[in-house]
């Protein structure tokens, strides 16, 4: 039975998950557990248990005899979590054009047809973050691998805030784009490829569109840091 133990312990979790997303924390921050302890109300034991997992997932650190640290942020790190990401969701397309039904495949195709108009149009960075990681959850979902799923997610989760800068920019310049006429999205191509069980073409598409992205992440990161470190008024 988990108790009240183990909830104290998923309060404090999902809250700290959260902060570190954010970069509530400065990057390579060292974290004052006792000043956090106040702020969230807990007590030692079901914090450090989440610190603890927390360092599992990649969000923080932990130096023997100095505590928790907040993770890096670097253009290096955020190219790792890219390529990391792009293994994933290209080993997962591989294995949806094996294994994936006609019929899940068209449901992600009814997904993008109800999506895209939005997308194409949307000027909020949220959004096209949230609809663009649900796009890709739904198509890692396709390989029938839970665990490439679970991955993905975490991985999301740590580039999140870069990505939301990058889209930020992208969002921005969406006016020059729909001012040069209509083209295949890339969602598009990689599902066209998908549907016609073409594993190279598929798996192209993918890697291609990924990295189009983790080439905008020094900028993005540049961005982030004068943001996160912007003298408070």
């Amino acid at each position: 039975m988990k108790g009240k133990t183990g909830s104290s312990v998923d309060r404090v979790y999902d809250r700290l998950r959260r902060m570190a997303a954010d970069f509530e924390f400065k990057p390579d921050e060292r974290i004052n557990e006792s000043a956090l302890s106040d702020t969230l109300g807990a007590s030692r034991t079901p914090l450090r248990e989440a610190l603890n997992r927390l360092v599992a997932e990649g969000f923080l650190t932990f130096q023997n005899g100095r505590g928790f640290f907040c993770r890096s942020l670097s253009p290096e790190k955020i190219v790792e979590l890219y390529e990391a990401r792009q293994a994933i969701e290209c080993e997962a397309l591989r294995r949806a054009v094996e294994k994936a039904a006609d019929e899940d495949i068209q449901a992600v195709l009814d997904y993008l047809d109800r999506t895209e108009p939005h997308y194409e149009t949307c000027d909020s960075a949220m959004e096209l973050l949230e609809m663009d990681e649900d796009f890709h959850i739904r198509l890692v979902m396709l390989s029938g691998n839970s665990e490439l799923v679970r991955m993905l997610r975490n991985i999301n989760d740590r580039i999140r805030y870069v990505r939301l800068i990058d889209l930020k920019m992208i969002a921005a310049k969406k006016q020059i784009a729909r001012n040069r006429g209509a083209r295949l999205s890339a969602h598009r191509v990689i599902l066209n490829a998908l549907t016609a069980r073409n594993e190279d073409a598929a798996v192209l598409a993918m890697r291609n569109h990924i990295e189009r992205r983790r080439e905008e992440a020094t900028e993005a990161v540049r961005i982030a840091y004068s943001q996160l470190y912007v003298p408070a008024d």
